[in-house]
């Protein structure tokens, strides 16, 4: 086998709802082992991970275009545009996730590295010279290289449960007026990030249809290429080698290399695409994170405010007890004076008796 394992760790795994683009689906019950494979005949890394039955859940490739987020201090993310989804996986530790966060940074550039290699492979076997047959030359734009092919899809079953919920934060706020100040930074963010979305679907929608008219331009560029040169091929074989047959055939190869270099362009202008793409796409997960966010700070003030309320209700309770004893004390006072006041009358009348006896 030309793929083995490089790294595994264990965690649960999860993928975004395809209905709503916002709900976590998870796709494990427990957690599973995911790892990295490297496969040496493709000179590919990719990410997989097996259920109970074998089958997979996980079948992503990394491409220099991928970027892993840490949503929280277990969980991670992230998109997988071939796969047309969002993984994401919930660790038992902090320490797990950083090391495969570290890992995944580390076979993101070893892929950047490799792809800047056949690259440099392609351009220096597709250039075509003056001694080759133009008939041998292939375009280096191919359905595959754009859509991936079908050992990189993966279309996993998503059956419908609970939505996971994120971590709750240990910074909890006493006092309620710090509760709205944090919901109004929240929703100043998060109207700052709809705008956003806005904008990136806007501009996404828009690239969508641009890809397909290039696509199209593509396929009409590569029907030129092979017509250009089969009439090539039919020149050489019908007259010999002849200055006008010369002439024409070097006006054809420079007409084919023009035709290379747009392909080239319109290549690159595809990749800038499903960068953006990618981009909207963390965006839209960073507004999903802050609305839960947002929630449940509200539900934090909501048990402020009531616990304020019960804190108020038995401080009157208690001021109500005070003056109840208050009041009390000042009758016993009004009472122990005027037994003092008998006392010290009859005091006086036993005094005169003795004196008078």
């Amino acid at each position: 086998m030309g793929e083995q394992p490089i790294f595994s760790t264990r965690a649960h795994v999860f993928q975004i709802d395809p209905n709503t683009k916002k709900n976590w689906v998870p796709t494990s019950k427990h957690a599973v082992t995911v790892s990295y494979f490297f496969d040496s005949t493709r000179n590919v890394y990719r990410i997989i991970s097996l259920d109970g039955s074998k089958q997979a859940i996980i079948n992503s490739t990394i491409t220099p275009n991928m970027t892993f987020t840490k949503t929280s201090q277990k969980f991670g993310q992230w998109a997988d545009s071939r796969a047309n989804t969002v993984y994401g996986l919930g660790f038992s530790s902090e320490s797990h996730l950083v090391k495969f966060a570290d890992k995944f940074a580390e076979f993101k550039e070893a892929a950047r590295l490799a792809k800047e290699k056949s690259q440099e492979k392609m351009e220096l076997t597709s250039t075509p010279s003056q001694e080759s047959a133009p008939g041998d030359l292939q375009s280096p734009l191919t359905s595959e290289s754009i859509n991936g092919t079908d050992n990189d899809r993966v279309t996993p079953d998503t059956p419908q449960h609970p939505e996971p919920r994120a971590e709750p934060s240990q910074n909890a706020l006493p006092f309620s007026h710090s509760s709205s100040s944090i919901n109004k930074h929240w929703e100043a963010e998060l109207a700052a990030l709809k705008g956003n979305n806005a904008k990136l679907t806007a501009a996404l929608l828009e690239s969508t249809a641009n890809v397909k008219q290039w696509k199209q331009q593509l396929a009409a560029y590569q029907e030129e290429a092979e017509r250009l040169h089969k009439r090539v091929t039919e020149l050489e074989c019908v007259s010999g080698q002849t200055t006008g047959i010369k002439s024409q055939k070097t006006e054809l190869n420079r007409t084919i290399e023009e035709l290379e270099l747009a392909l080239k362009a319109k290549e690159e202008e595809l990749e800038r695409l499903k960068a953006e793409v990618e981009s909207a796409n963390e965006f839209r997960f960073q507004r999903d994170s802050l609305t839960q966010k947002l929630q449940e700070t509200e539900l934090r003030n909501q048990t402020l405010e009531a616990q304020l309320s019960d804190l108020e209700q038995r401080l009157e309770s208690n001021q109500l007890e005070q003056e109840a004893f208050r009041k009390s004390l000042r009758s016993l006072l009004e009472l122990l004076d005027s037994k003092l006041f008998e006392l010290n009358e009859l005091r006086d009348a036993l005094a005169k008796l003795l004196e008078g006896s």
